[in-house]
Protein backbone atom coordinates (compact mmCIF):
# COMPACT_ATOMS: atom_id res chain seq x y z
CA UNK A 1 0.00 0.00 0.00
CA UNK A 2 0.94 3.64 -0.58
CA UNK A 3 3.11 2.92 -3.53
CA UNK A 4 2.05 4.95 -6.11
CA UNK A 5 3.33 4.87 -9.45
CA UNK A 6 4.90 1.48 -8.84
CA UNK A 7 6.37 -0.51 -10.45
CA UNK A 8 9.09 1.40 -13.01
CA UNK A 9 6.36 -0.63 -15.68
CA UNK A 10 3.37 1.33 -15.32
CA UNK A 11 5.23 4.31 -13.42
CA UNK A 12 3.67 7.78 -15.11
CA UNK A 13 5.88 9.94 -13.68
CA UNK A 14 8.72 8.61 -16.57
CA UNK A 15 7.98 10.84 -19.60
CA UNK A 16 7.10 7.92 -21.79
CA UNK A 17 4.92 5.66 -19.35
CA UNK A 18 0.96 6.09 -19.56
CA UNK A 19 -1.64 6.31 -16.73
CA UNK A 20 -2.45 2.28 -16.18
CA UNK A 21 -4.81 0.58 -14.20
CA UNK A 22 -2.89 -2.07 -13.21
CA UNK A 23 -0.71 0.68 -11.09
CA UNK A 24 -1.86 -0.07 -7.73
CA UNK A 25 -2.30 2.83 -4.97
CA UNK A 26 -3.15 1.61 -1.70
CA UNK A 27 -4.29 -1.02 0.62
CA UNK A 28 -6.21 -0.10 3.59
CA UNK A 29 -7.66 -2.63 6.43
CA UNK A 30 -9.24 -2.60 9.80
CA UNK A 31 -11.71 -3.55 12.09
CA UNK A 32 -15.34 -2.55 12.48
CA UNK A 33 -16.29 -0.78 15.90
CA UNK A 34 -17.74 -4.58 16.86
CA UNK A 35 -14.45 -6.60 15.95
CA UNK A 36 -16.94 -9.16 13.95
CA UNK A 37 -15.99 -7.65 10.47
CA UNK A 38 -12.91 -6.81 8.67
CA UNK A 39 -12.85 -4.28 5.85
CA UNK A 40 -10.37 -4.12 3.14
CA UNK A 41 -9.91 -1.46 0.40
CA UNK A 42 -7.97 -1.80 -2.81
CA UNK A 43 -7.18 1.23 -4.67
CA UNK A 44 -5.62 1.99 -8.10
CA UNK A 45 -5.42 4.09 -10.77
CA UNK A 46 -8.46 5.76 -12.31
CA UNK A 47 -7.81 4.38 -15.94
CA UNK A 48 -9.50 5.18 -18.30
CA UNK A 49 -11.54 7.37 -15.48
CA UNK A 50 -13.19 7.50 -12.02
CA UNK A 51 -16.08 4.83 -11.98
CA UNK A 52 -14.70 3.35 -15.58
CA UNK A 53 -12.76 -0.43 -14.93
CA UNK A 54 -10.34 -1.33 -17.65
CA UNK A 55 -11.62 -5.13 -18.85
CA UNK A 56 -8.50 -6.14 -19.53
CA UNK A 57 -7.33 -6.12 -15.51
CA UNK A 58 -7.87 -8.71 -12.76
CA UNK A 59 -7.65 -7.85 -9.47
CA UNK A 60 -6.96 -9.71 -6.68
CA UNK A 61 -6.88 -9.54 -2.65
CA UNK A 62 -5.86 -12.47 -1.22
CA UNK A 63 -6.28 -12.88 2.59
CA UNK A 64 -5.44 -15.52 5.81
CA UNK A 65 -5.55 -15.29 9.24
CA UNK A 66 -3.82 -16.51 11.86
CA UNK A 67 -2.82 -16.44 15.57
CA UNK A 68 -1.15 -13.16 16.89
CA UNK A 69 2.94 -13.75 17.21
CA UNK A 70 5.08 -11.71 18.67
CA UNK A 71 9.06 -10.97 18.68
CA UNK A 72 9.64 -12.39 22.21
CA UNK A 73 10.73 -9.79 24.96
CA UNK A 74 14.15 -11.21 25.36
CA UNK A 75 14.58 -11.85 21.69
CA UNK A 76 18.44 -11.72 20.39
CA UNK A 77 19.48 -8.26 18.19
CA UNK A 78 21.54 -9.99 15.86
CA UNK A 79 21.62 -10.65 12.47
CA UNK A 80 21.34 -14.25 12.72
CA UNK A 81 18.01 -13.76 14.79
CA UNK A 82 16.81 -11.47 11.68
CA UNK A 83 17.29 -13.20 9.18
CA UNK A 84 16.05 -16.65 10.81
CA UNK A 85 12.77 -14.64 11.35
CA UNK A 86 12.46 -14.30 7.32
CA UNK A 87 13.34 -18.17 7.14
CA UNK A 88 10.34 -18.77 9.46
CA UNK A 89 8.52 -16.03 7.57
CA UNK A 90 8.99 -18.09 4.47
CA UNK A 91 8.00 -21.55 5.61
CA UNK A 92 4.82 -20.07 7.02
CA UNK A 93 3.89 -18.85 3.85
CA UNK A 94 5.13 -21.55 1.48
CA UNK A 95 3.60 -24.35 4.05
CA UNK A 96 1.01 -23.99 6.92
CA UNK A 97 -0.89 -21.12 5.99
CA UNK A 98 -4.20 -21.58 4.00
CA UNK A 99 -4.53 -18.61 1.45
CA UNK A 100 -8.29 -17.71 0.39
CA UNK A 101 -9.17 -15.14 -2.77
CA UNK A 102 -11.00 -12.37 -3.88
CA UNK A 103 -10.42 -12.24 -7.33
CA UNK A 104 -12.63 -9.02 -9.40
CA UNK A 105 -12.96 -9.17 -13.36
CA UNK A 106 -14.95 -6.56 -15.36
CA UNK A 107 -17.91 -7.44 -17.53
CA UNK A 108 -19.24 -4.44 -19.46
CA UNK A 109 -19.10 -0.67 -18.29
CA UNK A 110 -21.50 -1.39 -15.41
CA UNK A 111 -21.02 -4.79 -14.50
CA UNK A 112 -17.99 -7.06 -12.55
CA UNK A 113 -17.77 -10.70 -11.99
CA UNK A 114 -16.92 -11.13 -8.31
CA UNK A 115 -15.18 -14.66 -7.07
CA UNK A 116 -14.79 -15.78 -3.84
CA UNK A 117 -12.13 -19.00 -3.61
CA UNK A 118 -10.64 -20.93 -0.85
CA UNK A 119 -12.59 -19.86 2.08
CA UNK A 120 -13.95 -22.57 4.30
CA UNK A 121 -17.51 -22.23 2.94
CA UNK A 122 -16.71 -23.09 -0.63
CA UNK A 123 -16.08 -21.21 -3.58
CA UNK A 124 -18.99 -19.36 -4.96
CA UNK A 125 -19.32 -16.67 -7.61
CA UNK A 126 -21.41 -13.65 -8.52
CA UNK A 127 -22.24 -10.64 -10.35
CA UNK A 128 -22.52 -7.37 -9.44
CA UNK A 129 -22.90 -3.90 -10.53
CA UNK A 130 -20.47 -1.28 -10.44
CA UNK A 131 -20.04 1.99 -8.66
CA UNK A 132 -22.76 1.21 -6.16
CA UNK A 133 -22.96 -0.34 -2.51
CA UNK A 134 -23.83 -3.98 -3.17
CA UNK A 135 -24.98 -7.13 -0.16
CA UNK A 136 -23.49 -10.19 -1.31
CA UNK A 137 -24.92 -13.33 0.30
CA UNK A 138 -22.52 -16.03 1.18
CA UNK A 139 -23.46 -19.70 0.85
CA UNK A 140 -22.90 -19.92 4.93
CA UNK A 141 -25.62 -17.26 5.33
CA UNK A 142 -23.49 -14.18 5.96
CA UNK A 143 -23.30 -11.17 4.45
CA UNK A 144 -20.59 -9.34 2.72
CA UNK A 145 -20.99 -5.40 2.03
CA UNK A 146 -19.37 -4.63 -1.74
CA UNK A 147 -18.06 -1.80 -3.42
CA UNK A 148 -16.52 -1.25 -7.19
CA UNK A 149 -16.29 1.78 -8.62
CA UNK A 150 -14.95 5.75 -8.55
CA UNK A 151 -14.02 7.25 -5.11
CA UNK A 152 -11.82 9.93 -3.75
CA UNK A 153 -8.13 9.18 -3.58
CA UNK A 154 -7.82 8.28 0.07
CA UNK A 155 -4.03 9.32 0.04
CA UNK A 156 -2.97 12.64 1.63
CA UNK A 157 0.63 13.31 1.10
CA UNK A 158 3.24 15.63 0.06
CA UNK A 159 4.94 13.06 -2.63
CA UNK A 160 6.81 15.78 -4.23
CA UNK A 161 8.31 16.60 -0.63
CA UNK A 162 9.38 12.59 -0.71
CA UNK A 163 10.92 12.50 -4.20
CA UNK A 164 12.88 15.72 -3.11
CA UNK A 165 13.93 13.95 -0.36
CA UNK A 166 15.46 11.10 -2.26
CA UNK A 167 16.42 13.14 -5.19
CA UNK A 168 14.33 11.62 -7.34
CA UNK A 169 14.95 12.92 -11.11
CA UNK A 170 11.75 11.88 -12.80
CA UNK A 171 9.45 13.79 -10.53
CA UNK A 172 11.39 17.21 -11.57
CA UNK A 173 12.95 16.48 -14.76
CA UNK A 174 12.14 14.98 -18.22
CA UNK A 175 13.45 11.30 -17.62
CA UNK A 176 12.26 7.76 -19.82
CA UNK A 177 12.02 4.36 -17.81
CA UNK A 178 14.90 3.08 -20.35
CA UNK A 179 17.02 5.46 -18.51
CA UNK A 180 17.71 3.40 -15.74
CA UNK A 181 20.57 5.91 -14.39
CA UNK A 182 18.66 8.87 -13.10
CA UNK A 183 16.33 7.63 -11.45
CA UNK A 184 17.52 8.33 -7.81
CA UNK A 185 20.18 10.11 -8.46
CA UNK A 186 23.68 9.83 -6.05
CA UNK A 187 23.11 12.66 -4.33
CA UNK A 188 22.16 12.02 -0.46
CA UNK A 189 18.67 11.66 0.91
CA UNK A 190 17.52 14.49 3.16
CA UNK A 191 14.93 15.63 5.17
CA UNK A 192 16.76 18.96 4.76
CA UNK A 193 17.94 20.81 1.94
CA UNK A 194 21.71 20.54 1.04
CA UNK A 195 23.61 23.34 0.17
CA UNK A 196 24.36 23.91 -3.19
CA UNK A 197 22.00 20.95 -4.50
CA UNK A 198 20.55 22.81 -7.32
CA UNK A 199 19.43 19.34 -9.05
CA UNK A 200 16.85 19.35 -6.26
CA UNK A 201 16.41 22.49 -4.37
CA UNK A 202 13.21 24.25 -4.00
CA UNK A 203 13.63 27.35 -6.64
CA UNK A 204 11.37 30.63 -6.48
CA UNK A 205 11.32 31.10 -9.92
CA UNK A 206 9.42 27.53 -10.51
CA UNK A 207 7.05 27.18 -6.87
CA UNK A 208 5.08 24.42 -8.66
CA UNK A 209 8.26 22.56 -9.63
CA UNK A 210 7.81 19.28 -9.81
CA UNK A 211 3.92 19.46 -8.18
CA UNK A 212 1.02 17.40 -10.21
CA UNK A 213 -1.02 19.36 -11.56
CA UNK A 214 -5.12 18.84 -11.71
CA UNK A 215 -4.54 18.78 -15.10
CA UNK A 216 -2.75 15.47 -14.56
CA UNK A 217 0.87 17.56 -15.73
CA UNK A 218 3.68 17.84 -13.67
CA UNK A 219 6.10 21.17 -14.36
CA UNK A 220 9.44 19.51 -14.93
CA UNK A 221 12.97 20.24 -16.97
CA UNK A 222 15.35 18.75 -19.15
CA UNK A 223 17.89 16.63 -17.40
CA UNK A 224 21.26 18.63 -17.79
CA UNK A 225 24.31 17.00 -18.50
CA UNK A 226 25.82 14.82 -15.46
CA UNK A 227 27.67 14.09 -13.32
CA UNK A 228 24.52 14.31 -11.14
CA UNK A 229 26.85 14.35 -7.50
CA UNK A 230 26.85 16.44 -5.03
CA UNK A 231 29.71 18.29 -3.64
CA UNK A 232 28.89 20.06 -0.47
CA UNK A 233 29.57 19.75 3.46
CA UNK A 234 26.28 21.20 4.84
CA UNK A 235 22.96 21.50 5.40
CA UNK A 236 21.29 24.91 3.70
CA UNK A 237 20.06 27.17 6.26
CA UNK A 238 18.52 30.89 5.50
CA UNK A 239 19.97 34.94 6.97
CA UNK A 240 18.02 33.68 9.77
CA UNK A 241 19.99 30.24 10.29
CA UNK A 242 16.66 28.21 9.29
CA UNK A 243 16.92 24.80 7.49
CA UNK A 244 14.83 24.60 4.72
CA UNK A 245 12.40 21.47 4.71
CA UNK A 246 12.54 19.43 1.99
CA UNK A 247 8.52 19.04 2.29
CA UNK A 248 5.73 21.57 2.32
CA UNK A 249 3.35 19.75 3.43
CA UNK A 250 0.61 19.64 0.37
CA UNK A 251 -1.07 17.07 -0.39
CA UNK A 252 0.01 16.52 -3.83
CA UNK A 253 -3.24 13.78 -4.49
CA UNK A 254 -5.61 16.85 -3.52
CA UNK A 255 -8.96 16.82 -5.53
CA UNK A 256 -7.64 13.52 -7.78
CA UNK A 257 -9.10 10.12 -7.82
CA UNK A 258 -8.88 6.80 -8.08
CA UNK A 259 -11.11 3.14 -8.87
CA UNK A 260 -11.16 1.13 -5.53
CA UNK A 261 -12.61 -2.36 -4.15
CA UNK A 262 -13.87 -2.26 -0.83
CA UNK A 263 -15.70 -5.32 0.80
CA UNK A 264 -16.45 -5.36 4.91
CA UNK A 265 -16.14 -9.22 5.52
CA UNK A 266 -17.27 -11.00 8.39
CA UNK A 267 -14.61 -12.51 10.12
CA UNK A 268 -16.17 -15.86 10.42
CA UNK A 269 -16.38 -15.99 6.78
CA UNK A 270 -12.63 -15.82 6.65
CA UNK A 271 -11.92 -18.30 9.32
CA UNK A 272 -14.30 -20.54 11.58
CA UNK A 273 -11.88 -19.90 14.40
CA UNK A 274 -12.03 -16.39 14.66
CA UNK A 275 -11.27 -16.28 18.55
CA UNK A 276 -8.12 -17.71 18.21
CA UNK A 277 -7.05 -16.42 14.54
CA UNK A 278 -6.89 -12.74 15.76
CA UNK A 279 -4.68 -11.85 12.90
CA UNK A 280 -6.31 -11.01 9.03
CA UNK A 281 -3.52 -10.41 6.64
CA UNK A 282 -4.17 -9.28 2.86
CA UNK A 283 -2.19 -7.92 -0.03
CA UNK A 284 -3.55 -6.97 -3.17
CA UNK A 285 -2.61 -7.92 -6.79
CA UNK A 286 -3.02 -6.91 -10.30
CA UNK A 287 -2.81 -8.82 -13.00
CA UNK A 288 -3.40 -8.33 -17.04
CA UNK A 289 -4.23 -9.60 -20.30
CA UNK A 290 -1.62 -11.17 -21.97
CA UNK A 291 -3.80 -10.78 -25.11
CA UNK A 292 -3.96 -7.10 -24.89
CA UNK A 293 -0.56 -7.02 -24.55
CA UNK A 294 -0.18 -3.93 -22.63
CA UNK A 295 2.55 -3.22 -19.99
CA UNK A 296 5.11 -4.29 -22.41
CA UNK A 297 8.13 -4.19 -20.07
CA UNK A 298 6.68 -6.98 -18.35
CA UNK A 299 7.34 -10.42 -19.91
CA UNK A 300 4.48 -12.51 -20.21
CA UNK A 301 6.25 -15.31 -18.36
CA UNK A 302 8.74 -13.24 -15.71
CA UNK A 303 11.57 -14.98 -14.41
CA UNK A 304 11.23 -13.79 -11.05
CA UNK A 305 8.29 -16.12 -10.75
CA UNK A 306 10.80 -18.79 -11.07
CA UNK A 307 11.71 -18.47 -7.40
CA UNK A 308 11.82 -20.96 -4.66
CA UNK A 309 7.97 -20.63 -4.05
CA UNK A 310 7.16 -21.69 -7.65
CA UNK A 311 5.27 -24.43 -6.94
CA UNK A 312 3.05 -21.97 -4.64
CA UNK A 313 2.68 -20.19 -8.14
CA UNK A 314 1.46 -23.30 -10.00
CA UNK A 315 -1.21 -23.94 -7.70
CA UNK A 316 -2.13 -20.83 -8.32
CA UNK A 317 -2.25 -20.10 -12.01
CA UNK A 318 -5.76 -21.77 -13.15
CA UNK A 319 -7.22 -21.62 -16.05
CA UNK A 320 -8.54 -18.05 -16.03
CA UNK A 321 -5.06 -16.94 -14.35
CA UNK A 322 -2.90 -18.14 -16.60
CA UNK A 323 -4.44 -15.87 -19.27
CA UNK A 324 -3.26 -13.03 -17.67
CA UNK A 325 0.51 -11.77 -15.99
CA UNK A 326 1.18 -10.16 -13.15
CA UNK A 327 2.11 -6.45 -12.52
CA UNK A 328 2.03 -5.34 -9.04
CA UNK A 329 1.27 -5.99 -5.66
CA UNK A 330 0.21 -3.90 -2.61
CA UNK A 331 0.67 -4.67 1.26
CA UNK A 332 2.44 -2.64 3.55
CA UNK A 333 2.72 0.84 2.95
CA UNK A 334 6.29 1.61 1.45
CA UNK A 335 7.09 -1.62 1.05
CA UNK A 336 7.51 -0.92 -2.65
CA UNK A 337 7.86 2.05 -3.57
CA UNK A 338 10.86 3.27 -0.71
CA UNK A 339 11.76 -0.31 -0.07
CA UNK A 340 11.85 -2.20 -3.15
CA UNK A 341 12.67 1.07 -5.08
CA UNK A 342 9.94 0.23 -7.56
CA UNK A 343 11.54 -2.61 -9.67
CA UNK A 344 9.37 -5.04 -11.32
CA UNK A 345 10.90 -8.23 -10.14
CA UNK A 346 10.22 -7.20 -6.35
CA UNK A 347 6.36 -6.91 -6.43
CA UNK A 348 5.82 -10.25 -4.53
CA UNK A 349 3.55 -9.75 -1.64
CA UNK A 350 3.94 -12.01 0.97
CA UNK A 351 5.80 -13.94 -0.78
CA UNK A 352 8.63 -11.10 -0.51
CA UNK A 353 10.57 -12.85 2.09
CA UNK A 354 14.16 -13.16 -0.26
CA UNK A 355 13.94 -9.53 0.02
CA UNK A 356 14.51 -9.46 3.38
CA UNK A 357 18.75 -8.86 3.38
CA UNK A 358 17.84 -5.96 0.63
CA UNK A 359 15.54 -4.34 3.08
CA UNK A 360 18.23 -3.74 5.87
CA UNK A 361 20.64 -2.27 3.11
CA UNK A 362 17.98 -0.28 1.83
CA UNK A 363 17.26 1.26 5.19
CA UNK A 364 20.97 1.55 5.70
CA UNK A 365 21.14 3.91 3.02
CA UNK A 366 17.91 5.99 3.68
CA UNK A 367 19.21 5.99 6.99
CA UNK A 368 22.75 7.94 6.32
CA UNK A 369 20.33 10.51 4.80
CA UNK A 370 17.23 10.81 7.17
CA UNK A 371 18.95 10.36 10.27
CA UNK A 372 21.79 13.17 10.04
CA UNK A 373 18.58 15.34 9.37
CA UNK A 374 16.90 14.34 12.42
CA UNK A 375 19.68 15.13 14.57
CA UNK A 376 20.27 18.02 12.97
CA UNK A 377 16.61 19.02 14.30
CA UNK A 378 17.68 18.40 17.84
CA UNK A 379 16.25 14.85 17.68
CA UNK A 380 16.91 11.64 18.91
CA UNK A 381 17.42 8.90 15.80
CA UNK A 382 17.41 5.34 15.97
CA UNK A 383 20.22 5.20 13.29
CA UNK A 384 24.01 5.42 13.86
CA UNK A 385 25.75 7.85 11.53
CA UNK A 386 28.37 7.92 13.50
CA UNK A 387 27.99 12.02 14.43
CA UNK A 388 27.50 13.11 10.77
CA UNK A 389 27.00 16.97 10.79
CA UNK A 390 24.98 16.80 7.64
CA UNK A 391 23.53 13.68 4.95
CA UNK A 392 25.95 11.17 3.33
CA UNK A 393 25.26 8.93 0.33
CA UNK A 394 26.15 5.34 1.45
CA UNK A 395 25.25 2.31 -0.59
CA UNK A 396 26.19 -1.28 1.23
CA UNK A 397 27.24 -4.95 -1.12
CA UNK A 398 27.11 -6.56 2.35
CA UNK A 399 23.97 -6.90 4.62
CA UNK A 400 26.54 -7.89 7.31
CA UNK A 401 27.85 -4.62 7.14
CA UNK A 402 24.67 -2.61 6.67
CA UNK A 403 23.35 -4.30 9.43
CA UNK A 404 25.21 -2.33 13.05
CA UNK A 405 23.75 1.04 12.11
CA UNK A 406 20.83 0.03 11.30
CA UNK A 407 20.04 -3.01 14.11
CA UNK A 408 18.02 -0.33 16.24
CA UNK A 409 15.86 0.97 13.73
CA UNK A 410 14.93 -2.40 12.59
CA UNK A 411 14.67 -3.82 16.61
CA UNK A 412 13.20 -1.25 18.28
CA UNK A 413 9.03 -1.22 19.05
CA UNK A 414 7.79 1.97 17.74
CA UNK A 415 5.76 3.58 20.12
CA UNK A 416 1.82 4.70 19.44
CA UNK A 417 1.05 8.16 20.54
CA UNK A 418 -1.87 6.82 23.19
CA UNK A 419 -3.38 4.05 24.11
CA UNK A 420 -6.89 4.61 21.63
CA UNK A 421 -5.23 2.06 19.39
CA UNK A 422 -6.06 -0.81 21.51
CA UNK A 423 -9.40 -0.12 23.16
CA UNK A 424 -9.60 -3.56 25.11
CA UNK A 425 -6.29 -2.73 26.94
CA UNK A 426 -4.91 -6.40 25.62
CA UNK A 427 -1.15 -7.19 26.56
CA UNK A 428 -0.28 -6.92 22.82
CA UNK A 429 3.12 -6.50 21.52
CA UNK A 430 4.24 -2.87 19.87
CA UNK A 431 4.99 -3.83 16.72
CA UNK A 432 8.92 -3.82 15.39
CA UNK A 433 10.22 -2.38 11.80
CA UNK A 434 11.24 -5.82 10.61
CA UNK A 435 7.99 -7.63 11.78
CA UNK A 436 6.11 -5.02 9.44
CA UNK A 437 7.66 -5.09 6.47
CA UNK A 438 8.19 -9.38 6.22
CA UNK A 439 6.10 -10.42 4.95
CA UNK A 440 4.47 -7.72 2.67
CA UNK A 441 0.66 -7.55 4.03
CA UNK A 442 -1.81 -5.45 5.46
CA UNK A 443 -1.85 -6.90 9.19
CA UNK A 444 -4.72 -6.31 10.71
CA UNK A 445 -5.19 -6.81 14.25
CA UNK A 446 -9.21 -7.53 15.32
CA UNK A 447 -8.73 -6.68 18.95
CA UNK A 448 -7.09 -3.01 18.33
CA UNK A 449 -8.88 0.11 15.90
CA UNK A 450 -6.45 -1.52 12.68
CA UNK A 451 -4.84 1.73 12.67
CA UNK A 452 -1.33 1.51 11.60
CA UNK A 453 1.38 -0.56 11.85
CA UNK A 454 -1.90 -2.96 13.29
CA UNK A 455 -3.94 -2.56 9.82
CA UNK A 456 -4.31 0.82 8.24
CA UNK A 457 -7.11 2.94 8.39
CA UNK A 458 -8.04 5.58 5.79
CA UNK A 459 -7.41 8.72 8.14
CA UNK A 460 -3.57 7.08 9.06
CA UNK A 461 -1.20 9.72 8.29
CA UNK A 462 1.10 6.80 6.95
CA UNK A 463 3.84 8.90 5.34
CA UNK A 464 4.66 10.32 8.03
CA UNK A 465 4.49 7.12 10.58
CA UNK A 466 7.03 5.41 7.93
CA UNK A 467 9.50 8.59 8.61
CA UNK A 468 9.33 7.94 12.41
CA UNK A 469 10.94 4.52 11.99
CA UNK A 470 14.36 6.54 11.90
CA UNK A 471 13.27 8.45 15.16
CA UNK A 472 14.73 7.00 18.81
CA UNK A 473 11.84 5.12 20.30
CA UNK A 474 13.54 5.45 23.95
CA UNK A 475 14.15 9.23 23.70
CA UNK A 476 12.12 11.82 25.26
CA UNK A 477 10.24 15.02 23.86
CA UNK A 478 9.07 17.70 26.77
CA UNK A 479 8.76 14.87 29.24
CA UNK A 480 7.00 11.74 26.87
CA UNK A 481 8.16 9.67 24.77
CA UNK A 482 8.75 9.68 21.04
CA UNK A 483 5.89 7.82 19.17
CA UNK A 484 5.02 7.40 15.75
CA UNK A 485 3.11 10.82 15.13
CA UNK A 486 5.71 12.60 16.69
CA UNK A 487 6.43 14.25 12.99
CA UNK A 488 3.23 15.30 12.32
CA UNK A 489 2.65 17.66 15.72
CA UNK A 490 2.62 21.02 14.89
CA UNK A 491 4.30 22.33 17.82
CA UNK A 492 7.48 20.39 17.00
CA UNK A 493 7.88 22.40 13.92
CA UNK A 494 6.66 25.72 15.51
CA UNK A 495 9.59 25.71 18.01
CA UNK A 496 11.91 23.79 15.32
CA UNK A 497 14.53 26.03 13.20
CA UNK A 498 13.04 25.15 9.95
CA UNK A 499 11.01 26.79 7.12
CA UNK A 500 8.15 26.25 6.48
CA UNK A 501 7.08 25.32 9.50
CA UNK A 502 4.83 22.58 8.45
CA UNK A 503 4.77 18.86 9.58
CA UNK A 504 6.26 16.69 6.35
CA UNK A 505 2.84 15.49 5.00
CA UNK A 506 -0.69 17.17 5.07
CA UNK A 507 -2.91 15.74 8.36
CA UNK A 508 -6.03 14.72 6.83
CA UNK A 509 -7.48 13.93 3.73
CA UNK A 510 -8.35 16.56 0.88
CA UNK A 511 -12.32 15.08 1.32
CA UNK A 512 -14.08 14.23 5.07
CA UNK A 513 -14.55 10.24 5.11
CA UNK A 514 -17.44 8.73 4.68
CA UNK A 515 -19.21 7.38 8.22
CA UNK A 516 -20.45 4.12 6.67
CA UNK A 517 -19.59 1.80 4.11
CA UNK A 518 -17.73 1.96 1.45
CA UNK A 519 -16.25 4.89 3.86
CA UNK A 520 -14.32 6.46 1.22
CA UNK A 521 -15.34 9.81 -0.49
CA UNK A 522 -16.93 10.31 -3.10
CA UNK A 523 -15.11 11.32 -6.75
CA UNK A 524 -14.83 14.54 -7.85
CA UNK A 525 -15.49 15.75 -11.28
CA UNK A 526 -13.63 14.55 -13.58
CA UNK A 527 -13.37 18.35 -15.28
CA UNK A 528 -12.01 21.20 -14.28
Amino acid sequence: MADHNDPNAVNHIFSDIDYSPADLYDLFGWPTAESKNVVFALTFASAPAAGVLDADLLYRLLITSHPRVAWPESGEISLDSVLQYFDAVKDRYLGELKTAEIRVTVDTASSVTVKFIGFPGGDFSTTAEANKVVSIPTPGGQTIQAFIGGRDDAFFNDLTGFFRSINYAPQFYHVPHTMTEARELPIPKTLLELEGNDLFNYRPDMPEWGFAQLDGTTPKLDLPPGPWTWNGNKFKKDADGNFRFVYDGRDCRAKQNCNAIVFEIPHSFITPRTAENRLINAWGESWVRKAAHKVESIPDDPSWLQHPWKVVREKELDAELSKYKLVDTDGQPFADAALSEREDDRQLGANNFWLGPHFIKRLAHLGWGFGPSISALGLKTSFDHNNSPVSVYKTYDLVATAFPRVAKTLFQKLNMPDSSWNPKGLPISLRRPFEIFIPNVCAVDMDTNGTWPFGRRLEDQVATRFLSMFLDMEAELNGKPYHIDLLGDQALWDSAPIVPKTPPNPLKNDKEFLQQFPYLAEPWPEKW
